[in-house]
């Protein structure tokens, strides 16, 4: 049985005091294993695609209260036209738990349906 050769020659470890970036977002990947190796690429790919996501619906989110603190109920309305998938698509991608995506459109719904019922 053949077995496979894996050179592998770690960089010098940084001294103390020197800052190695150790645990930073972003670090080269400290995986040794193959399937490990690729199990770290792909959690920092979803961990910035999440990261999009969330900073997407939060921003979405301060658009519509903008609107509802500013009274402008047409904005308000078109704001929240926009949020309510945004909202959605979190909780399909599992970055928002479904009752508090449930929570965050009722809350900026009923906002809105007060804003315009004055």
């Amino acid at each position: 049985m053949l077995k496979k050769s894996i050179s592998f020659h770690p960089s010098p470890s940084p001294q103390r005091g020197e800052g190695g970036g150790e645990g930073e977002k972003g670090d080269p990947i400290l995986a040794t294993h193959q399937s490990a190796i690729k199990r770290a690429k792909q959690n920092e790919i979803r961990r910035t695609r999440n990261l999009h996501i969330e900073t997407t619906i939060k921003t979405s989110v301060k658009k519509v209260r903008e609107a509802i603190d500013e009274k402008d109920i047409e904005g308000a309305k078109k704001a929240l036209l926009k949020t309510i998938p945004l909202i959605q698509k979190g909780h399909s991608k599992g970055i928002l738990h479904k009752n508090t995506s449930a929570r965050k459109i009722s809350r900026l719904t009923q906002a809105v349906n007060a804003l315009s019922a004055k």
